[in-house]
């Protein structure tokens, strides 16, 4: 689908990929006739002889259906009509033991898997972005922040692997979600089945589910309510984390110099202000992570304060969750775009660390660990210093060593602490105080140290491989069911 940098315009994509697009509500209902037919034949409902003249009349209806000019189907009676001027009323059979309710609920769900099998795909793919980057900078280092200002440096692999870990957390959320999207409704009649011995398992796995939800009130009913609000918690979870990593982006354009850029083509110039490059695809991501929310937010208001079996959230299901997805889908894709853009100065990152006092802790935690000299001693020694910094404007690299030691003594006379003099040389002083030497003396698990972060990338690559190869496996057993169920439609037909 095509990707607009501009934050403005409407280019919302039909749906979540083109396999979705085309597997459409007429689409899941023709799947359905066809499993539902295979199944009453097996079950010997319907005799072998009418089972074959229904099923010619489900391909004519089908040809009929997929010519151009001809309206998409989004009922259950049109096919039906079609299917009796083909062959009679003996068509109708097919509907043996089953409602608009229990159809509905299936093909809204057959949708819905396939979005979210989508939606994990995306995210897959920005994974593998984040992590390509990562693995280029596990020493580039840059300050991170909490509160709006300077608070530690890191380098920007850890600071993606941490979003790594996140979005790791999302696709078990997937998963987890799977076991109870990938169910079918289907054979639970309106509400309460039917007097007909229909094998509502044997359905399920002809249309690819893993099994049918149990009782037929929560299959058709009830699951409308949860399952999709699930899923679709679970992408407008990923679009939190989405606007932080966007909105870590845009900062950066607030300054003169940043170290984060992007390709000029992923920017957009001003109207009126020629020096203007406008971070327009960080923005729009961030507007279409908001249009992701949002959209959850609509289906959990539509489905609330409802007595059951009423429609409103089951149109939920098919609309304001597509949307979820299909936004959700777009979101990931400028979010990797946008990453692919990326343009990263360690030359600025490390000027921007220098020009403030952002290692001053380790000062502190040198002393204690080194040197013994009590924690708070030290944490005052290092504050007193930046305050005395910042009120004459020395930068680490630049405050008098002997100004140092003049400020130790007072301090530790303020503690009556007798631990003599400034136990670092000006050349440890200054070493205490670089980015570098606090990054790598970081220690414990999940630290920012570079071989930290090398073997934190090498358990993501190595859980992306595994997720990756989940959701292969699960498209190829919805492909291989799609195949089988057809051949043993056709086979009703000889």
């Amino acid at each position: 689908m095509a990707i607009s940098t501009t934050p403005w315009g409407h280019d919302w994509p039909p749906a979540t990929s083109r396999e979705a697009e085309e597997k459409n509500w007429g689409y899941w209902q023709n799947r359905i006739n066809r499993a539902s037919l295979v199944m009453l034949t097996e079950e010997g409902i319907i005799e072998a002889q009418d089972a074959a003249t229904i099923a010619r009349a489900q391909v004519a209806a089908e040809h009929r259906l997929s010519q151009p000019g001809v309206e998409p189907i989004s009922d259950i009676m049109p096919l039906e009509k079609i299917l009796i001027e083909e062959c009679g009323p003996k068509a109708t059979l097919i509907h043996t033991g089953r409602s608009r309710q229990d159809i509905f609920a299936t093909l809204n769900q057959a949708r819905l898997r396939l979005s979210f099998l989508d939606f994990a795909q995306a995210l897959n793919e920005l994974r593998n972005e984040l992590l390509s980057i990562a693995k280029e900078h596990t020493e580039t280092w840059m300050p991170a922040y909490t509160n709006g200002v300077q608070a530690m440096p890191i380098t920007l692999g850890f600071y993606l692997w941490a979003f790594l870990d996140s979005f790791t957390r999302d696709f078990d959320r997937i998963q987890s979600a799977w076991t109870r999207v990938n169910k079918s409704a289907l054979g639970s009649a309106v509400l309460a089945n039917s007097s007909w011995p229909l094998s509502r398992e044997r359905l399920a796995d002809l249309l690819g589910f893993d099994a049918p939800i149990t009782n037929a009130l929560d299959s058709s009913q009830v699951s409308m309510f949860d399952i999709p609000l699930e899923a679709a918690g679970v992408a407008s979870n990923v679009a939190v984390r989405i606007t932080t990593l966007m909105q870590d982006l845009a900062q950066q354009y607030s300054q003169t110099r940043p170290w984060l850029l992007l390709d000029s083509s992923a920017a957009y110039g001003s109207s009126a202000m020629p020096q203007k490059r406008n971070p327009g695809i960080v923005n729009k991501t961030r507007a279409k992570a908001g249009d992701v929310i949002g959209a959850a937010q609509t289906a959990f208001i539509r489905a609330h304060n409802l007595q059951l079996g009423m429609y409103d959230n089951k149109e939920s299901v098919s609309e304001d969750n597509a949307a979820v997805f299909v936004q959700g889908v777009h979101m990931l894709q400028l979010a990797r775009w946008a990453f692919q853009m990326l343009k990263v100065s360690p030359e600025r990152a490390l000027e921007e660390l220098d020009n403030d006092w952002t290692c001053t802790m380790a000062l502190a935690e040198t002393l204690q660990h080194v040197h013994a000299v009590p924690f708070r001693v030290g944490h005052n020694f290092a504050r007193d210093i930046v305050t005395v910094a910042r009120r004459t404007g020395y930068l680490p690299k630049t405050f008098p060593y002997e100004q140092a030691q003049a400020i130790y003594r007072q301090v530790t006379e303020q503690f009556g602490w007798d631990g003599g003099d400034l136990p670092l040389t000006e050349e440890q002083f200054r070493e205490t105080l670089s980015a570098e030497y606090v990054v790598r003396t970081r220690v414990g698990l999940g630290s920012p140290a570079p071989e930290s972060v090398r073997e934190g990338l090498l358990a993501c690559e190595q859980r992306l491989q595994s997720d990756q190869q989940w959701l292969a496996e699960k498209r190829a057993h919805l492909d291989a069911c799609d195949k089988r169920l057809d051949a043993l439609f056709l086979a009703l037909m000889k």
